[in-house]
Formats: C-alpha cells, structure tokens, sequence
C-alpha cells in the first residue's frame, strides 16, 4: 500500500495534509452523525459512497471512518462485560496503535485504492487499473485482524476504468464478512449506476468562510492577508485554496482581471506577456493553473449577468469589471456559451500538448473578442 518516500502520491494535493494525517474534519458533521447512527443502531451498511465537491473533506472522512471502525470493537465481543456506551464521535486518538499504522500506512485491516505508478512514465497512471483492484483478493484471502472490521478506501472512484469498476462491482455484490468499503466520488453520475445502487451515500457539503479558515488552520496552513479574495475563489473548499495558495492563484486571478479591464480593445503586448509567463515555466503547472483562473473568471463573470457581482471580490475592481461586461441575463448567456466551448478547447490542446502559451493567447484573446459582443469599443 506504501510507496517509497521519492514517489508522490496520486491521492495528496501538493502542499497539504494527507487526508489520514489530518485528524480534524470541519463542516461534515452531518455525514458524521449518520454514519455513527448507523453504527450504534446495528444497521452498518457494507459500501458507503461519500460525495460531494471536490476538496470539502472527503477523503479525510474516508479515513475518519476507516480508523473509527479498525479501532471500535464490536460490540458483541464485550458482553461478558456488558456493553460499552455507544461512541458519540469518530475521533481516535492519535497515538492509538490503529492511528498510527494507518498513518504509516501499515494498518494490516486497511486496503487503499488509488492510481498507481507508472515506473516507466515516472508518473501515476491516468486510472485505477484493474490489476491494482485485483489486489483486493489478496487483502481478503488474509483473516481479519484479531476478528475485527477490515476497511477498504477507493479513492477516488471516478478514477475507475472499466474492468477496474466492474472488479469492485463484484465485490459490493458479495462483499467480505465484517468489511467496510468506502468510495469517494467527486462525480458519482460517472459511476456504475449498480455500484450506486449498492452503497449507501454520504453528502458532503463545502465549507463556510469561517469553515474553511479552520480547516486550513487545522492544516497548518498560514492564512494570507488576502483572505477575502481566498474565500471567495475557494469557494468552500479548502482543497482548492490549497491550490491556490501553492500554485500563485491568487496573483494569477489578479492579473486576469488587470488584463481584462480593458477589453474588449485588450493590450495585445499584455495579453502576450501574461501567456508567455503561465506557458513557459515548464514543470511548474502555472499553465494548468491560469487555465483554471480564467475557468473561474468565466464562471463568477456568467453569474453576475444573473445574480449580480459575487461578494467578496476576488481581486480589487473585479466588481466593475464583472458588471460591466455581463450587465444582464442576455450576456450571462452569451458568456456561459463561451465558457464551454473554450473550456472543452483548451482541455483538448493541453491532453495534446499543445504549446500552453499560444493556448493561453488565444484564449484569452477569444474572451476578448467574446467582450466585443457584448460592450461597444469605444470610438
């Protein structure tokens, strides 16, 4: 289950907690509560499907509840001395022995299920592949530790290809005595509608303002003075402010709005030397990541047509801006069009290796010509 120390992780965002490091979970109380009902009443479901946006916390909940249960005996097995009082949390103990072997991933009743690495591309594979959920037969063909639970994390399930998902399909339809599977699912409509059927779900919400400061917090990390503009493209989850924070995300925001308030008649030198300076760092990511700022610029600009400016700016003017170049529901429209046929572009160019800075270019001056449609040049 381990990987050596040189090798990242397909399941760790870069400059954060791994979700088994973080004993903490904020905002999931509710999903928390009802998997505890369900353990308390006798009624544990065998497959648990946990959802929701991507980076509120549920690959943390995945391994809350795998530690719950690896660690929580039975409660049949105390009635020589009476039963314990139900558990009211989920919380284990940090220098419990299942806490720390979990962390070292070395808990022996514990399966995780990830993309694996390529050693020969020197990167993970782009699915889960079936040989990788082939190991599973391996975990069950060894007795269960001391008698207890054992517990598997696929995370994430959506990363499933075909033979893979049909492999665990398999599983949830005659699954292991004292077993617990857990999936976490970003999109769970691309799952097997009969692995749905076969868990039960726990919902995920994002996070609150206040929420999502203590999760990154909780993480360790330091807290920008740009808070506000933070929490607004964050927009509840602290895996993306992660991103954000590490990948320069914010300044990237910044200069998408300088450089987009003169549109539609853009400084064409601008808009070259912002593509240039995303697209050629090679290695670094900033290419993916100003495409995902101007994902996010795409989005809060369609809203405003219908919703008015988003609160709080993600960057100084960003209001004016916004209302300016989508005043009404016609232009939100307009705008929404455009964010899908250059989002399903520039995704196509960068799975082709496209030169992400002539990507950068044109897309940025494809959403300022997109402004001409909707505001006059000026004479």
């Amino acid at each position: 289950m381990s990987l050596p120390d040189d090798i990242p992780e397909a399941d760790r965002l870069e400059g954060a907690p791994h979700p088994r490091e973080t004993a903490r979970l904020v905002g999931q109380e509710a999903a928390e509560a009802g998997f505890l009902e369900a353990f308390n009443s006798g009624r544990l479901h065998h497959a648990w499907l946990i959802t929701g946006p991507k980076g509120v916390g549920k690959a943390t909940l995945a391994w809350r509840l795998a530690r719950f249960l690896l660690a929580t005996p039975p409660a049949e097995e105390d009635g020589l001395f009476g039963a314990p009082p139900p558990p009211a949390t989920l919380d284990i103990a940090p220098e419990h022995p299942v806490f720390r072997r979990t962390l070292a991933l070395s808990e022996p009743g514990l399966f995780l299920l990830r993309r694996p690495w390529d050693e020969k591309a020197k990167r993970h594979k782009k699915e889960i592949t079936v040989d990788e959920a082939r190991k599973l037969k391996g975990f069950f063909s060894m007795s269960a530790t001391d008698g207890g639970h054992r517990a598997v994390i696929i995370d994430s399930a959506d990363e499933m290809n075909p033979s893979a998902a049909n492999a665990v399909l398999k599983l949830l339809e005659e699954p292991p005595a004292r077993t617990t599977l857990f999936l976490v699912s970003h999109q769970p409509s691309r799952l097997l509608p009969t692995i749905r059927s076969r868990c039960r779900t726990l919902r995920c919400r994002t996070l609150t303002p206040p929420e999502l400061q203590q999760s990154l917090e909780a993480a360790g990390t330091e807290i920008p003075e740009s808070a506000d503009a933070l929490t607004a493209l964050a927009d509840g989850s602290v895996g993306a402010a992660h991103s954000l924070l590490n990948n320069d995300g914010l300044a990237l925001y910044t200069a998408l709005v300088r450089l987009f308030e003169t549109a539609p008649t853009m400084d064409r030198e601008m808009a070259l030397a912002f593509a240039e300076k995303c697209g050629g760092r090679a290695g670094a990511g900033t290419a993916e990541q100003a495409f995902g700022m101007i994902d996010l610029f795409l989005t809060r600009l369609a809203r405003t047509g219908a919703l008015g400016p988003p609160a709080p700016e993600a960057a100084r003017g960003e209001a004016a801006l916004l209302s300016r170049l989508c005043p009404n529901v016609s232009a939100a429209r307009h705008w929404a069009t455009l964010h899908q046929s250059l989002g399903e572009r520039s995704r196509h160019g960068l799975a082709v290796n496209l030169d992400p800075s002539a990507l950068l270019l044109d897309t940025v001056l494809k959403i300022n010509a997109g402004a001409g449609g909707v505001v006059p040049a000026p004479a």
